[in-house]
């Protein structure tokens, strides 16, 4: 089961190399005023990429002039995937211009729309289906904004189609929200995973002599994992806030080139130790990073600004708990098998320098915006 866990988490890592902080999303922002609702939705130009093809000479390398030629494609592909209706009647949708904007995974198409409906919207419904035959990973993020209240929706296969009140924004419904939104972002940030189980993969161990051995009882390796967990949420949750608010704001390339990094030193630490006391520094020091890291995802998402803080706390706790499902089924798993030849060799010495590796085409590929896979 261990050994699967780890399998399963490098093999979507590999997915999406680069791109690894986060899974396929796109961003829907509607503002409703009377009947009419101006749109906008940002899209992945690589997911387009994959659904329509924009590379047409293959090079790997989408410009403005392939993307320019597919924007009636674009708009035609996006729209048959998106039905909205208010009051029991459809809204016609009519698209604007096409831009390209940059996310914190790279480049994105953007298709500015207006709905207009029958009559004044109250409650809307919507059924999104973008690129969910292809991709059961993808997410649509919702933003909808009417006067002076904003909240939120997740579309995917299994919630394709949602209502929304307008008048129904309470801060109960928007923690739940952003809660769960914190728990989604920390399990598909692949990253943040694997730089946490990099830590915790030498917790059921201690080192003598210069090797390697299974501690004899749980409570050390417990404690040892309570402090890595804790000091790491502390710190990405105080980066996480300074940078939503726009205390801190760094390059996006800086930020995720740092975080490829972090995941190699922590691995690379399992193979060749420099520290093996207080790892709950490390976890600290590198966690003020991922906490950048996270706050480019919850930027991209969007944050109500009449319950700004209210849903920075939810959103801290989701990823918290995201992290606590992790660290739970990984810890007992890995001290029940930390004698054996199976858990040392192959999934502390293996997947370390499965990690390391990773990381390191991460690392490039994020630094030098180059594509190696």
């Amino acid at each position: 089961m261990l050994l699967r866990l780890l399998l399963v988490l490098l093999f979507y890592s590999a997915g999406g190399v680069a791109l690894a902080h986060k899974a396929s999303d796109s961003y829907l922002t509607l503002n409703v005023v009377g009947n009419q609702a101006q749109g906008q939705w940002d899209i992945a130009l690589r997911d387009l990429d994959f659904a329509i093809g924009l590379d047409a000479n293959d090079d790997r390398a989408i410009t403005w002039q392939e993307l320019r030629s597919q924007h009636a494609a674009i708009n035609s592909y996006a729209s048959s995937h998106l039905q909205v209706s208010a009051g029991g009647a459809d809204c016609a949708l009519t698209p604007h211009q096409n831009l390209v904007d940059k996310h914190s995974d790279g480049a994105y198409s953007v298709l500015q729309f207006t709905l207009d409906c029958p009559a004044p919207i109250t409650d809307i419904d919507i059924h999104y289906s973008l690129f969910f035959d292809i991709d059961p990973q993808h997410r649509g993020l919702l933003r909808l904004s009417h006067q002076d209240t904003t909240q939120t929706a997740v579309f995917s296969p299994a919630q394709a189609q949602q209502q929304l009140h307008l008048s129904s924004t309470t801060p109960g419904t928007v923690f739940g929200q952003y809660l769960l939104e914190g728990v989604w972002h920390i399990w598909q940030g692949y990253d943040h995973i694997l730089f946490l189980l990099s830590l915790l993969l030498p917790a059921v161990f201690y080192r003598q002599n210069s090797n390697w051995h299974a501690l004899p009882q749980f409570r050390p390796a417990g404690l040892d994992v309570a402090k890595i967990v804790t000091a790491f949420t502390v710190a990405h949750s105080l980066t996480l806030s300074l940078a939503t608010l726009n205390v801190i704001d760094l390059p996006t390339r800086w930020v995720e080139s740092a975080i490829a990094a972090s995941v190699l030193l922590a691995a690379l630490n399992n193979l060749v130790p420099l520290v093996t006391r207080r790892l709950w520094l490390v976890a600290f020091g590198f966690g003020l990073i991922h906490g950048l890291g996270f706050a480019n995802v919850l930027k991209d998402l969007g944050l109500p600004q009449n319950l700004l803080l209210w849903s920075l706390l939810a959103f801290n706790v989701g990823v918290e708990l995201g992290q606590l499902a992790i660290v739970g089924g990984f810890l007992p798993c890995a001290y029940g098998l930390r004698h054996t030849r199976f858990y040392q060799s192959i999934v502390f010495t293996g997947g370390s320098v499965l990690i390391a590796v990773l990381a390191l085409i991460w690392l490039i590929e994020r630094a030098f915006n180059l594509s190696v896979l």
